[in-house]
């Protein structure tokens, strides 16, 4: 996978440590993106049928002339717009991300949300076996779980999510889910790695840190992602950014330094940025 290190997830397939995510891209906006990443060196790249920008990141893949097999592509099952999903649903919805994607299959396949008060991503995640077995996703797993939804997965199916897919950052650090996934063999992904470079970045704390090092705050917290065994998938458009972003394995943080960012999620700041899962529907 280029020079980015892989992890190996828990069927034997590698992963990228850093990917590219295109969350908040226009679809007319994602081809060029996506080529720009692709080149600066990125390859992994995260997309979402909530996204609307499938068509523009498969473009952009296509444009990027990189052989399919050197990128690691995900999407997720956007499991809103009614109230249950079955079967065929999902099957359906997973064969039109396929399309709008133009490939044949793609390298991971996540729930987006799971939605307790349906209660149906049991009845998805029998899909997403199915998916699994195909070979048309070589890895399935979800996003935004919970310690007790992962626990029902555990009850029902013997595939175990090779991915969850979670808000994290240093303002809301999830160390028990961390663990958890450590335990039970499940990666650990990290959206909005850098707090959707707000007010994380700007704290005198992350600051601190960045100058000791000679490193920008976005570098600095995206090696704290990479030291924990995060995979981090930052989005940016700004070309210099992208490559910025990517320019985080020349260095490491020392433990004193790991523990003051790591320490955020316990001050005045700490919390959640997106949705909470146990609430959250469409």
């Amino acid at each position: 996978m280029n020079d980015i290190p892989a992890i190996t997830l828990n069927n034997g397939v590698p992963m990228p440590r850093l990917g590219y995510g295109v969350w908040q891209v226009p679809d007319d906006e994602a081809e060029r993106a996506v080529r720009t990443a692709l080149e600066a060196g990125y390859r992994s790249i995260d997309t979402a049928a909530a996204y609307d920008n499938e068509t523009g990141t498969g473009k952009g893949l296509a444009a990027a002339g990189v052989p399919r097999e050197e990128v690691f592509v995900t999407t997720k099952l956007w499991n809103g717009r009614q109230r249950t999903w079955r079967r065929a649903e999902v099957l359906e919805a997973f064969g039109r991300s396929l399309d709008r994607l133009g490939l044949d299959h793609v390298d991971l396949y996540l729930i987006h949300w799971p939605r307790p008060m349906r209660d149906d991503f049991l009845h998805i995640w029998e899909a997403f076996e199915e998916i699994a077995a195909s070979g048309r996703a070589r890895a399935v797993g979800v996003s935004n779980f919970r310690p007790e939804d992962l626990a029902r997965l555990g009850e029902r199916s013997a595939l175990v999510p090779a991915v969850n897919q979670v808000e994290l950052h240093p303002l809301f650090p999830q160390a028990e889910l961390r663990d958890l996934h450590g335990r039970l063999g499940i990666a650990t992904e990290a959206w909005s790695p850098l707090g959707q470079g707000g007010e994380l970045l700007r704290l005198p704390e992350v600051a601190d840190v960045a100058g000791r090092y000679g490193r920008s705050p976005a570098q600095v917290v995206l090696r704290w992602h990479l030291q924990l065994g995060n995979v981090a998938i930052p989005k940016s458009v700004t070309p210099s950014r992208i490559r910025e972003n990517l320019d985080v394995f020349g260095f490491e943080l020392d433990a004193a330094d790991m523990a003051r960012l790591e320490a955020l999620g316990s001050g005045p700041r700490a919390g959640r940025i997106g949705p909470d899962p146990a609430v959250f529907d469409i």
